[in-house]
């Protein structure tokens, strides 16, 4: 008799607990996440491409410069507006690659502009950008990987570490050496940070993971 009440009893106690983990979001099948990807005019082709445009940003020389770069429609929409420049106003301007340094495949995109392409995935609950990894975590699924990419030190505006595609498109008639926000490779710098396993110049990879 007592046997076949606790069998009850647990019975009852792992449908609770089921219950109670469905109501607190574990089930993703109704989830979705958009993340925006860098360096690229396409989504993957298991997810929904949501836009896709340009690169915009701050002017990489004035340090009162924002400091996240857009992926902007290839459509804008206005509201009330009023043409001609204005001292006082935010300035937003387009992106480029700057490549003249690097020896490898890269230095085919020095000055082209940057494409970029926002990307609805659904069944999933985060995205999340890894540094220093060119594979996910167990458990996290590969969106892509790239190199990771900021602004260069000297100049005046502030910037973001930004996952840039490891095989990138270029935005078309977009090379003309205009600059506006630079997309630099980023490379490990020994002291603070620990080498090993850092390496003194080595250029960080990136990955993009969804959950």
């Amino acid at each position: 008799m007592f046997s076949k009440m606790a069998g009850y009893v647990f019975f009852i106690l792992m449908n609770v607990v089921m219950q109670m983990k469905l109501s607190a979001g574990c089930d993703n099948s109704g989830n979705s996440v958009v993340y925006t990807r860098w360096g690229k005019k396409s989504c993957n082709s298991r997810h929904e491409l949501v836009h896709s445009g340009y690169v915009g940003g701050s002017d990489y020389k004035n340090p009162g410069a924002a400091v996240e770069p857009l992926c902007l429609p290839k459509n804008p929409q206005w509201g009330k507006f009023k043409d001609g420049k204005d001292g006082q106003k935010a300035k937003l301007l387009g992106a480029e690659y700057q490549m003249h340094t690097v020896s490898n495949y890269w230095r085919h995109y020095h000055d082209h502009d940057v494409p970029c392409a926002v990307c609805l995935v659904r069944q999933r609950s985060v995205v999340q950008m890894f540094p220093g990894r060119r594979t996910c975590y167990n458990g996290w699924k590969l969106e892509y990987s790239g190199y990771l990419m900021a602004g260069r030190p000297i100049h005046k505006a502030a910037s973001t570490y930004t996952c840039v595609d490891r095989k990138p498109d270029l935005a078309d008639g977009g090379k003309a050496n205009q600059n506006g926000y630079l997309f630099y490779q980023v490379e490990a710098i020994c002291g603070s940070l620990k080498c090993p396993p850092y390496v003194q110049g080595r250029e960080l990879v990136c990955a993009v993971c969804s959950k």
